[in-house]
């Protein structure tokens, strides 16, 4: 046998039989040899985003590796040589925090302490912790990646391209040192770039800013829920939109707030009438004025901490639209160094200069230190926001404080609320080169397209310079080093210059290496030399790098790199858009003014089965691996892209949502390929020639071998266009619509001619096609179900003499322009008109295995009416089980026509002409009607409308005659079914029913299609025996294609029995059959023994009884062994 004989699909391991092709893979070294045959092709360039291997991977790993393996698979099939190097993100806080928490590191001065190198070298023994769990799982879900030649970002080579960005970046003058005001943890002594909300209970209060030289002795009142900022307090901001009043309350004291948030002062208003709060009767208000006006004005401020080391235009009032009526009292605080909008708003109005020193007395743990007074030093900072109410309080300060509830940031490592403060940095000019960040965005192509038109391009257009440092341990260094008064100052580009200024070997470029080196003053030497600054490069630039610094760029591989930039493909999550994918474009642009990618895919989040965030502690989602050991790879890698997430949209992860996969994807398919092999093998078993597939595209007249390889020819197709444009998620809804034609259709309308039963020529024909077919989708789906493919590929070589040792060392397959639309969509329509047919019998209780007299088919399609007539007959006929099949293309004979508006389509888009377009459709006649179906298009009052648009219903002439049913077809045509009935019907009904009941007999029993059987039958009740005689004379030809046999009446000969069962012909005859094999029987006088003949005859009846009585008669088989002893056989009247 050419083929190996598979199991059923119920009995078939998807997971067991992907851990064989795994090891098939390894022996074979498929991967490798794949890239050795590309080498010398062109070049497809893929950047893999570094994920950190401090933690396990999880199913958003999973997803972006599965794009990544699909789009990379499917450019080295197409000819491209594709380098697909893993790399490790080895630095930043969260390497930083494992360590913290081993150690139970509780700040700066725990680390100072142990000492940054022994800090370090424990971050850099975690840092590749769980690995080979990683190696192990992309291994598992089939993702082809390089291990052995990954880039690492703590790599010495990879830092020192980072250095060379830096220098470069520095050289076009895009690099500053500045403040930036942003959460920061004070367990971490970080900021941090992605936070967590939870909710907290804080103290807020007002405060009162009495205005230097009012007349009035009025005092601004400002609300904040950060009472520990008072000490930093620099300006008061107002809106210059709003109105203010001077509010005088009972005891005489003016207060300014906004008009709108006059009911913020206490006792002020009072409600009237249950729900208007006006001014109560002992508060008055002085005057209004807008808030523009209040500008300039000076105040005093409540702590004196910073009092005389601030500008002249410290403490005054300053004016921004970002202050709001919608809560406190219309003034805002100003904290120049703990607000993002506080700092801005200084440096706009002058209060304060970029380079002037914060007036921040919070030390990297969140404790006050100096200036601050006694008793705050040393405290830490939410502590004191009671003692420094309780002082305002003291210094006739607090109008009013309370405690509230609210969202606040989290540090989502170490789970303690954040702070926002002013940090110092080096920043990129991001907002230098924002229009050419937008118009290399315009260069890219995107998936969804909507993420790089909207959201990426929005965060371009709003872009801030970019803060790229971070005062950590475990990173790579900035190479900036600085006299100690900031005169002097040199930026270092590579490990050579560095040794060169310093006269020292540099083996590795982490703090505890390079810390210690000076750099002598170029002043003399009675300067004191530079050393470095503290900072070390925020992780998101040295991913940023990552194009450059994984090839060691421009250092090595200078001519390798700048021919191949920029990448073709990248691929990651939608939290990217502000983070890997703007960091790639930041610096592509601002060292080359170009993109860093060509084509992106954009997957969204996979969230718990019930909307939430995945939560180890909530144990809200299956474990991968659990759900690789259960269902298979390919079944997740489908269901994964076959879902919105490939859209950039949220997916909610069930578990019966993999399974669903592999139950209506993977059998179906399994047990069309299951179906070929069998047949083959049968095939090769009756014919005694072995089974060899044409080299090319099979040749055959038969109309659904014409069909399916038009098919498989637009899928490929199909495939191929959507992956040239990245469209993942439109390829597996396509995939699952093709298995589905292939099986319900080709396989099932030609299931007797690919058994034999139209002829061995037929037959070979037949299976040549489905064999070219299943080979063809294998390799098309080689890219997506790498596993499953490459099983089936194994089995199918046998037939294919030189073929490749892998599918996946296979050249995709390539379209033709050869298809057959014109097949292709008269198929499509038979089938619509067979689900109709059988929705039709199902609602007038006509079983399928009854016979109809006729069917009339009605559709204005005519090339479609001759193929019904034609080449599709006999198909039609087989698969509705009528004897009759008519055409018409004038629906009028038969029903009238009318068209009506779809409502819901139109919607909102036809406005107010949907009165008039209404009244239109409604008028049409049935000619108007036709044409429009024809056209597939008009236009009603200035708007174009569809088939989508335009609903046509079919009002059927003669419904009142029982034996005609009429039905609609989903593609505008109609059907009209006979269902009188006549003997013939009865007898060809009856004939079926056999038929299955006895298939269904030698199923159960495990026959095989080519093991022969008679079929016995008798008799009961008290109708008409006449009629089964008269069903078996009639039906005799049917019955015995489809049996290999006539079934006979039931005697008392002995024979094996396979299996019993009976039906009813009518309420008053039955018919019992039995599937049965002549049983040879024994001389028992010639044998010793009766057990002995039991014995012998059991042997025996297992095989054939055509095959053993003719090699008995011819003296081949005489002897059988016998518990030990040998019995001599011979032959005699049917007897041994």
């Amino acid at each position: 046998m050419t083929l190996y004989e598979v199991v059923e699909g119920q009995q078939y391991s998807f997971p067991d039989e992907e851990l064989r092709i795994l090891k098939l893979w390894d022996d074979i070294d498929a991967f490798g040899e794949q890239l050795r045959r590309t080498e010398g092709k062109p070049e497809f360039v893929f950047y893999d985003g570094p994920p950190f291997a401090t933690g396990l991977p999880h199913y958003g790993h999973l997803l972006a590796g599965t794009i990544k393996d699909i789009v990379t698979r499917f450019a080295s099939t197409t000819g491209k040589h594709v380098v697909r190097r893993f790399g490790w993100d080895c630095h930043g806080l969260p390497v930083e925090h494992e360590i913290d928490k081993k150690l139970k590191i509780g700040g700066r001065e725990d680390v100072l302490k142990m000492g940054i190198g022994n800090y370090n070298e424990e971050c850099r023994s975690i840092v590749l912790r769980y690995s080979a769990e990683w190696e192990k799982t992309v291994k598992r879900i089939g993702r082809w990646i390089d291990f052995e030649n990954d880039y690492k970002t703590m790599d010495p080579n990879f830092m020192e391209s980072i250095w060379w960005v830096f220098k470069s970046l520095d050289d076009k003058k895009l690099i500053y040192k500045g403040f930036k005001v942003m959460p920061y943890s004070t367990a971490c002594n970080t900021p941090l770039s992605n936070f967590e909300l939870g909710i907290v209970k804080s103290y807020s209060a007002q405060i009162a800013f009495p205005v230097v030289g009012c007349e009035l002795g009025a005092s601004l009142v400002a609300w904040t829920t950060t009472p520990w900022t008072l000490p930093s307090n620099t300006a008061l901001c107002v809106n210059p939109e709003l109105q203010y009043v001077y509010l005088k309350d009972p005891e005489g004291n003016v207060y300014i707030v906004a008009e709108a948030r006059m009911e913020s002062l206490p006792h002020a208003t009072k409600k009237s009438k249950g729900i208007t709060k006006v001014l109560n009767d002992e508060w008055c208000i002085l005057k209004s004025v807008s808030g523009r006006s209040l500008s300039g004005l000076k105040y005093k401020p409540i702590f004196d901490w910073f009092e005389g080391s601030l500008g002249p235009k410290a403490f005054t009032v300053c004016c921004d639209s970002y202050v709001t009526d919608d809560s406190g009292t219309g003034v805002v605080h100003q904290a120049p160094a703990y607000g993002e909008d506080d700092y801005r708003v200084c440096i706009e109005n002058n209060v304060l200069q970029k380079d002037d020193a914060l007036p921040d007395p919070v030390d990297a743990n969140g404790c006050f230190m100096e200036p601050a007074a006694q008793p705050y030093i040393g405290m830490y900072i939410k502590d004191a926001d009671k003692l420094l109410i309780q002082q305002a309080k003291e210094c006739g300060r607090l109008i009013d404080n309370a405690r509230i509830v609210h969202s606040y940031p989290f540090c989502w490592r170490s789970r303690t609320p954040l702070i926002y403060r002013a940090v110092a940095s080096f920043f990129v000019k991001v907002e230098e080169i924002k229009e050419r960040l937008v118009a290399n965005n315009l260069q890219t192509e995107w998936v969804p397209t909507y993420v790089k038109e909207k959201r990426f391009h929005n965060w371009l257009e709003s872009a801030h310079d970019w803060s790229i440092s971070r005062n950590r341990y475990w990173g790579t260094p900035i190479p900036v080093w600085s006299s100690p008064s900031g005169d002097e100052t040199i930026v270092v580009g590579s490990i050579a210059e560095l040794e060169k200024l310093t006269g020292k070997v540099v083996t590795d470029l982490h703090r505890h290496f390079i810390d210690h080196l000076e750099i002598p003053s170029s002043r003399g030497p009675e300067f004191p030399p530079l050393r470095r600054v503290e900072d070390v490069f925020d992780c998101w630039f040295e991913s940023g790098s990552m194009p450059y610094a994984q090839q060691h760029y421009p250092f090595e591989n200078k001519e390798r790199f700048e021919s191949a930039f920029p990448a073709d493909f990248v691929a990651e999550g939608l939290d990217q858009t502000r983070g890997w994918f703007y960091t790639l474009m930041v610096l592509s642009t601002a060292l080359f003014d170009k993109p860093a990618f060509k084509n992106l895919i954009c997957n969204g989040l996979v969230l718990a089965s019930d909307g939430k965030k995945m939560s180890k502690s909530l144990k809200n989602y299956p474990d991968p691996n659990t759900i690789l050991d259960k269902y298979g790879a390919d079944a997740l890698r489908l269901y994964l892209i076959d879902s919105p997430v490939v859209r950039a949209e949220p997916l909610r992860f069930k578990e019966e949502g993999v399974f669903g996969v592999l139950k209506d994807v993977f059998l179906p398919w399994y047990n069309a390929y299951r179906f070929l092999v069998q047949n083959v093998r049968l095939l090769e078993e009756t014919a005694s020639i072995p089974f060899t597939p044409s080299e090319g595209e099979p040749t055959s007249k038969n109309v659904l071998d014409i069909w399916i390889l038009s098919s498989t020819n637009s899928l490929v197709q199909f495939v191929t266009e959507e992956m040239h444009s990245y469209r993942l998620y439109t390829v597996v809804p396509r995939l699952i619509s093709f298995i589905s034609q292939l099986t319900n259709v080709y396989v099932r309308y030609n299931r007797g001619r690919l058994k034999g039963k139209d002829g061995g020529d037929e037959s070979r024909c037949a299976l040549d096609v489905l064999f070219n077919v299943l080979l063809t989708i294998c390799k098309t789906m080689a890219p997506f179900t790498p596993f499953f493919v490459e099983n089936m590929y194994q089995n199918l070589r046998r037939c294919l003499p030189e073929s490749e040792e892998s599918i996946h060392l296979c050249e995709f397959p390539r379209f033709n322009q050869s298809s057959s639309p014109r097949i292709e969509s008269s198929v499509s329509k038979m089938q619509a008109v067979i689900e109709t047919v059988r929705a039709v019998r199902e609602r007038t209780g006509k079983p399928l295995k009854m016979p109809l007299s006729a069917i009339t088919i009605v559709d204005s399609d005519t090339e479609f009416l001759e193929d019904s007539q034609n080449a599709l007959l006999s198909y039609l006929r087989d698969e509705l089980n009528v004897r009759r099949v008519e055409v018409s293309s004038d629906p009028a004979k038969f029903a009238t026509l009318k068209a009506e508006p779809n409502f819901a389509a139109l919607g909102k888009r036809v406005g107010k002409s949907m009165k008039e377009i209404s009244q239109e459709i409604k008028s049409w006649d049935p000619f108007k009607i036709a044409t429009f179906q024809s056209g597939k298009s008009t236009v009603i009052a200035g708007h174009e409308l569809t088939s989508s648009d335009i609903i046509v219903k079919y009002h059927f002439n003669h419904q009142e005659d029982a034996n005609v049913a009429y039905a609609t077809v989903d593609d505008g045509g109609m059907v009209i079914l006979d269902l009188s009935v006549d003997s013939s019907i009865l007898f060809s009904a009856s004939a079926r029913l056999l038929v299955n009941r006895v298939q269904k007999l030698r199923k159960s029993a495990g026959l095989r299609t080519n093991d022969q059987v008679q079929v016995l039958y008798t008799i009961t009740g008290d109708g008409d025996e006449e009629f089964i005689h008269q069903m078996l004379d009639s039906q005799g030809d049917y019955i015995s294609k489809s049996l290999g046999c006539i079934p006979t009446i039931e005697k008392d000969d002995g024979h094996v029995v396979f299996g019993r069962d009976n039906f009813e012909i009518s309420s008053a005859l039955c018919m019992n059959i039995s599937v049965v094999r002549p049983k040879i029987k024994m001389d028992s006088v010639s044998v010793q023994g009766s057990s002995k003949v039991d014995e012998i005859e059991a042997i025996l009846s297992a095989r054939e009884y055509c095959t053993v009585a003719g090699e008995l008669f011819r003296g081949e088989m005489k002897d059988i062994s016998l518990n030990g002893a040998t019995v001599c056989l011979s032959w005699s009247d049917r007897q041994c």
